[in-house]
């Protein structure tokens, strides 16, 4: 399929490796210059440090940004971030995070290229890797923090791939793991369940799907409460819909359809979804499994859920170009001059759709020169967060937290989860981001801080530093 390269390997093996190394390169580009120009924030790459380095201290996931003693499987089930530990306690830095998410992400090209790959050649190869690589979903994952769900790509990429190829045993097998991932995806669990039972192995597929959402029921209506001060699921709410809300449960059926498309938001976005693969997911029966995700979100009355922005759409983009390669099956390539050419079209059309929408994501800034410029106000802050010592308790604005978080406990100045009680208080006044609370409140609690004894020990470039004695 491929010409042969020294010792052996050949480009279907060499190919995708080089794709996956490039998206690398790209994703961690990206995502450690907005660290470093102080663009992360506490909400959320704070809160998963700190879960990451109770693991790596052999404690609890607890995140004191969440609330005090808060542990994070009470917030969603992510048992898997345990396996940064080893890697945290080496290199004890947020950056190590968005390294591994950097990882993940990127590794999910190698199966969705090869097959392509092994099916239609060298350009199809390209088209598919790139066209997953840089898809608005996995960029937007990017531009934000990190997040959980970048286990999932992989996963998903290599059961989707096994799922196009009749491997049924591979693809459950490659499935099962995104229960440790996030409560939700027992959803995608059951999905892939059916389809197995659909395709291939029926009593493979009905115990995948039985087990996805068993694993779903128990972690959220058992597990999640269990470690959650409410005892309860937080999200139910949500998850619920925008129609369940409204009172009434014919009303909420007959709703149903509505408010899987409105507002315009969520049209929008099904159309961003498809349009890099010029609408041939469509074609494949596999695009059954982005079913659970779409329906959570479209649902929610969360107003975050419905658009292109944050981490949500990651988990869509290897079914959406899984989807693609398999129903690009249907044309041999070698069979006819007329399927030469629709390959062809098929993909000229998902290259442009990628290229057109590329710009208007993350990663366009790699190109940006402001991305290589770090902010001279970055310099000050740094001057001022070399006064707090190490292992004290910081009330920092959101865009600092993760600054400090990896030496000291960090909370979020004006949480309403966190009543003040840190040695020192440490926020930008010259750029808030009115996140938790607003510019005026923010400087409300500053005047309230003060009268409660805490002093004014440094200020810089709108940086201000304070601290209360204990002693």
């Amino acid at each position: 399929m491929g010409s042969e390269h020294p010792g052996g390997l050949s480009s279907v093996h060499v190919l995708p490796w080089i794709l996956v190394g490039l998206l690398f390169a790209v994703y961690s580009t990206v995502s450690v210059r907005l660290h470093q120009r102080m663009l992360t924030t506490g909400y959320d790459l704070g809160i998963f440090e700190q879960a990451v380095r109770s693991y790596a201290h052999g404690s609890a996931p607890v995140s004191a940004l969440k609330g005090p003693g808060f542990s994070l499987l009470g917030d969603h089930f992510s048992p898997i971030l345990a396996s940064l530990a080893p890697f945290y306690r080496l290199f004890p830095s947020p950056v190590t995070l968005l390294i591994v998410q950097a990882v993940l992400l990127s590794i999910a090209a190698l199966p969705l290229s090869r097959w392509a790959y092994r099916s239609h050649g060298r350009v199809a190869a390209l088209v598919t890797g790139l066209g997953y690589g840089a898809s608005w979903g996995i960029a937007s994952a990017v531009g934000f923090d990190f997040h959980e769900v970048c286990y999932a790509v992989p996963l998903l990429a290599f059961s989707v791939t096994a799922l196009g190829n009749r491997r049924w045993r591979a693809a459950a097998g490659w499935a099962l793991p995104l229960l440790l991932v996030k409560e939700d995806l027992g959803l995608t669990v059951m999905a892939i369940g059916i389809y197995i039972a659909w395709k291939g192995s029926r009593r493979l597929g009905l115990a995948l799907a039985f087990v996805g959402v068993a694993g779903t029921l128990l972690e959220m209506l058992v597990v999640i409460p269990a470690f959650n001060p409410s005892g309860s699921y937080a999200y139910s709410g949500s998850l619920l819909g925008a129609a369940g809300s409204q009172g009434g449960t014919l009303r909420s059926l007959l709703y149903l359809p509505m408010d899987l498309l409105t507002p315009q938001t969520k049209v929008i976005t099904l159309v961003l979804l498809l349009a890099p693969t010029g609408f041939m997911a469509l074609r494949s029966p596999l695009m059954l499994l982005a079913l659970p995700t779409l329906g959570w979100r479209f649902l929610s009355e969360n107003p975050a859920y419905w658009g292109t922005s944050y981490q949500y759409s990651a988990v869509l983009m290897p079914i959406i170009f899984g989807a693609f390669v398999h129903s690009l099956s249907r044309w041999a390539p070698d069979a006819s001059l007329q399927n030469r050419r629709t390959l062809r079209a098929t993909m000229t059309i998902s290259s442009a759709f990628t290229l057109l929408l590329f710009p208007g994501f993350a990663l366009s800034q790699v190109f940006d020169p402001l991305t290589w410029e770090t902010p001279p106000r970055a310099a000050a802050a740094h001057r001022l967060m070399e006064k707090i010592p190490d292992d004290v308790t910081v009330a920092a604005s959101n865009r600092l937290v993760p600054q400090l978080t990896n030496r000291c406990t960090v909370t979020l100045f004006g949480s309403p989860h966190t009543p003040l009680t840190a040695d020192w208080i440490f926020v930008d006044t010259e750029s808030p981001m009115g996140f938790p609370i607003s510019v005026q409140e923010e400087a409300e609690s500053l005047g309230q801080a003060r009268k409660h004894g805490y002093r004014t020990v440094a200020q810089d470039d709108g940086f201000l530093l304070l601290h209360r004695s204990t002693a």
